[in-house]
C-alpha cells in the first residue's frame, strides 16, 4: 500500500492544477487517470487571460489565439460585435495540450501520475482515504480530491455538490479550417438551438464549434440541426464526428466538501449556467481547494468548510444571477437577443464577462442601481 498526503481522482484540467499547487508545496501527491491520452478534448476552450495567474507556469504552447472581438448573431444574421479592448484580452486554448503541459509541471514537482488506471472503491477508515483500483493496488491518502469531471462516478456517493444536479447537454466539433470564421473572434449564435446557443471559437488550424442547450432535457443531437449550423459557419464538404456531453451546471451554492475530501472543476457542478464557461471556475476551484487541503495539513485538522465558503463567494455569487439570466434568456431568447445583446453596453458587457473583466452580479447592481435612479 502507497501513502500520500492527497490523492486526486481524475488529471485533466481541475485535477493536474489542484496536483500541482499541492505538489509546488511540498506535499505528496497521487493523480489517478483512467485515459492515457486525448486527442481531442470538446471543450471550446474560451479562457479569460486573468486566470494565467493560477498557472504560475509557461502556457505559450496551449494559446491558439488571442480573441479580439466577440460576434453575436440572431439566427446568423442581425450581427452585433464587441470589441475586447480592456487590459486582459480573451484566449482559445487547446485543452489537450494546457492538460499535457500541467501534468508534466505537477510532475516536475513529485506529483505522481498513474494512467490509465480506474477508481473501484474508496473507504473512509481510521483517518485515511483508502483507494482501491483495477490494477489491484491500494492507494492511501489523508485528503481526496474528486476532479474526474461533468460524469462524476463519486460526488452522489461522498454527498459532494447537488443530489441531483443540473446539466447542459452539448455536441461538440472540431473541423479544419475557420469557415466564415475572422482569426481573431469568438462567435456566438442565438435562436438557431432551442433553449440554448451555438458557439465557433478558430484554433491556428481547426475551429471548435459546439451547439448547447441548458434548460430541460433536449438534446441538440438531430443531424439536420447539426449539418445546418456547420454549413451556417462556413463549412462544407467536410467530414466530422460530433462528440456528445454532459456538463455540470452552477444550480446552487451547494457544500462541495466533506470530510477530508472535496470536489473541483466540473465534477463540482461550477460550469456557468449561462454562457457554459468551465475553465474559470476549474482553475478557481483548485486553487482555493489547495489553499484549504494546505491550510489543514498545516493546522492539523480536517475542516474543509472554508472552501465550500470561498467557492460560495468568489464564484457562485455571481452564478446566482448566470442562472437567472439563464432562465429568462432561454425560454424567452427573441427578447432576450435585443434586451441582452442589442442594447448600447449589453455585447460589451458580455464580452468582459467571458473576459474575466465583469461578473454575472456586476451587471445585476449596475441594472438595479439604473432603476433605482430613474
Amino acid at each position: 500500500m502507497k501513502s500520500f498526503d492527497i490523492a486526486i481522482i481524475g488529471g485533466g484540467l481541475s485535477g493536474s492544477s489542484t496536483a500541482l499547487y499541492l505538489s509546488k508545496k511540498g506535499y505528496s501527491v497521487i493523480i489517478l487517470e483512467k485515459e492515457v491520452t486525448r486527442s481531442f478534448i470538446p471543450c471550446a476552450g474560451g479562457m479569460a487571460s486573468s486566470m494565467k495567474k493560477f498557472l504560475p507556469f509557461e502556457i505559450d504552447k496551449a494559446i491558439e489565439t488571442e480573441v479580439k472581438k466577440v460576434d453575436f448573431t440572431w439566427k446568423f444574421s442581425d450581427r452585433v460585435i464587441a470589441d475586447l479592448s480592456g487590459e486582459s484580452p480573451f484566449w482559445i486554448i487547446k485543452r489537450e495540450i494546457l492538460d499535457e503541459l500541467l501534468q508534466k509541471e505537477a510532475s516536475s514537482y513529485g506529483a505522481e501520475i498513474i494512467k490509465p488506471i480506474t477508481v473501484k472503491e474508496l473507504k473512509n477508515k481510521n483517518e485515511l482515504w483508502q483507494i482501491t483500483c483495477n490494477d489491484k493496488n491500494i492507494y492511501e491518502s489523508k485528503f481526496l480530491v474528486i476532479a474526474d469531471g461533468s460524469e462524476s462516478k463519486w460526488t452522489n456517493y461522498l454527498k459532494l455538490g447537488p443530489k441531483n444536479p443540473k446539466f447542459a447537454n452539448t455536441v461538440g466539433l472540431k473541423l479544419e479550417g475557420l469557415g466564415n470564421i475572422e482569426r481573431d473572434s469568438a462567435r456566438f449564435d442565438f435562436g438557431s438551438v432551442q433553449l440554448g446557443f451555438t458557439w465557433a471559437f478558430p484554433l491556428r488550424e481547426f475551429t471548435n464549434i459546439g451547439i448547447g442547450t441548458f434548460i430541460g432535457d433536449f438534446y441538440p443531437n438531430e443531424p439536420t440541426l447539426i449539418n445546418k449550423v456547420v454549413k451556417d459557419f462556413g463549412f462544407t464538404e467536410q467530414k466530422y464526428k460530433p462528440i456528445y456531453k454532459r456538463l455540470r451546471i452552477w444550480s446552487g451554492n451547494n457544500k462541495i466538501h466533506n470530510e477530508r475530501v472535496l470536489a473541483v472543476g466540473d465534477a463540482a457542478s461550477l460550469c456557468d449556467p449561462f454562457l457554459a464557461e468551465g475553465i474559470r471556475p476549474s482553475l478557481l476551484s483548485s486553487f482555493y481547494a489547495a489553499e484549504c487541503i494546505d491550510k489543514c495539513l498545516s493546522q492539523r485538522t480536517n475542516d474543509l468548510s472554508d472552501y465550500s465558503k470561498i467557492m460560495h463567494m468568489k464564484w457562485g455569487e455571481s452564478m446566482i444571477w448566470g442562472k437567472r439570466i439563464a432562465k429568462v434568456f432561454y425560454r424567452f431568447p427573441r427578447t432576450g437577443y435585443k434586451l441582452g445583446v442589442k442594447r448600447k453596453t449589453a455585447p460589451q458587457r458580455i464580452a468582459q464577462i467571458l473576459s474575466g473583466e465583469m461578473n454575472y452580479s456586476d451587471i445585476a447592481k449596475r441594472v438595479i442601481r439604473r432603476l433605482l435612479l430613474r
